[in-house]
């Protein structure tokens, strides 16, 4: 997967993601944050983006469309957060888990999940 998608396309996309059914591009416009102040044109221009890009896919209902999504939301994390990590610590991960400790990012419950992934990965 080589999709590339922007923060503002980000939002559309985790709309989409959390509905679990296809949604028109007004209903998309409802569930994005207010604080945006998209009109439903710049909606429909996103979607549209996402559809060409094939983050999306939608179909005709009379004389709506509705959009869901084409890839999913794991599989989009999971290819972002390892060319993350490819870009910015050479695919290395624990520069990347030091960095955040030094920055104390890292609370006692984060500290204890990754204590216990490491413990699975171990077994």
């Amino acid at each position: 997967m080589d999709v590339r998608i922007s923060d503002a396309e980000l939002e559309v996309m985790e709309a989409l993601w959390a509905a679990g059914q296809p949604l028109t591009a007004a209903e998309v416009a409802d569930r994005i944050d207010g604080t945006r102040e998209w009109t439903l044109a710049t909606v429909k221009t996103m979607l549209s983006r996402l559809a060409t890009k094939g983050a999306l896919k939608h179909r005709e209902d009379g004389r709506r469309f509705l959009y869901s999504p084409a890839i999913k939301r794991e599989d989009y994390v999971g290819h972002e957060s390892r060319r993350f990590v490819e870009r910015l610590f050479g695919g290395r991960l624990s520069p990347l888990v030091a960095r955040l400790a030094e920055e104390d990012a890292l609370d006692e419950d984060d500290i204890a999940e990754i204590e216990a992934l490491l413990r699975e990965l171990k077994s």
